[in-house]
């Protein structure tokens, strides 16, 4: 079950927002009247009856109440900032499960809410960003990769290497370390490695995940043309990562991966402020893991 935040959010702005101009245009003057009246009628005024009479109705008083904290929330979701929990590995070693993120909302522009239409422009993904956009297959799931074809691209993968309009993305082994990958029973359990690699895409230096070459299938389809208004999208987990590799491929036919639709971006994540992978009581979160994402 998927829940629409930003659209209940929309919703709830609207309701409480028309409760207070319902009370500010009609229930307060009524009230006031109603208030001015009783004061006249009478010689001693009961405070109690003032009170009462004064009282605003209790859907009111909530409306009134909450309205002003939902539209800063709205405001600050929809154009600001938005946090969002990295619920997969894709993103090894750059983000790791359970990291909670900051996106940046207006960094490729301003947007509305609910229906994702920009409506002015600021900025466009670079390639190298680490960025947050809709699933293609399923709009209501936002997923989290990194941008490495821009729109005209022409992209290759061969032998673990990117080459976008015929060259070579920089790409040198860092080092190894021991797969936490494997499903346990597995006959390379404790025994597979990894390699950390150090890419470069374009202005951006940033880690990626390649497993044990045993552990891994080549992809049937190894060259790619970035349509225009779209983004070849990837996860730094190279061979753990579901993303625009796989479009018009077989090899994940319940999820058709394609190109990112420029319409489909929510922003650019720019850093990790908290770390908690299992959101209860016993295991609480962690800030040490803060710092920018590259």
């Amino acid at each position: 079950m998927h829940i629409n935040f930003p659209l209940i959010l929309v919703v709830l702005v609207a309701v409480t927002g028309l409760l207070a101009l319902l009370d500010a245009l009609f229930l307060a003057p009524r009230r006031r009247r109603a208030k001015a009246a009783y004061e006249a009628a009478v010689d001693v005024p009961d405070p109690l009856t003032i009170e009462r009479i004064g009282k605003e109705p209790l859907l009111v008083e909530y409306g009134k109440s909450f309205f002003p904290v939902l539209l800063v929330v709205l405001v600050l979701r929809s154009f600001l900032v938005e946090p969002f929990q990295i619920p997969s590995g894709s993103m090894k070693p750059t983000l790791a499960v359970g990291d909670f993120i900051l996106v940046n909302k207006f960094a490729y522009g301003i947007r509305l809410p609910v229906l994702d239409t920009k409506v002015i422009s600021i900025g466009d993904p670079q390639r190298g960003d680490v960025m947050v956009f809709r699933f293609p297959d399923d709009p209501r799931i936002n997923y989290i990769k990194r941008v490495v074809g821009l729109p005209g691209d022409r992209v290759q993968y061969r032998d673990k290497q990117f080459i976008v309009n015929g060259e070579a993305v920089p790409i040198t082994q860092l080092g190894t370390e021991l797969e936490d990958e494997v499903p346990r029973g597995h006959p390379l359990y404790h025994r597979a490695q990894v390699r950390i690699m150090e890419e470069q895409l374009g202005d951006t230096i940033h880690q990626v995940r390649l497993r044990d070459p045993r552990l891994t299938q080549p992809l049937r389809t190894d060259e790619w043309l970035v349509p225009e208004g779209h983004y070849f999208m990837v996860g730094d987990n190279r061979d753990n990562s579901n993303d625009s590799r796989y479009w018009n491929s077989k090899e994940i036919p319940q999820e058709l991966w394609g190109m990112v639709p420029d319409n489909y971006i929510v922003g650019k994540a720019f850093a990790v402020w908290m770390h908690w992978p299992e959101p209860k009581l016993r295991n609480l979160p962690s800030f040490s893991s803060i710092a920018l994402i590259h």
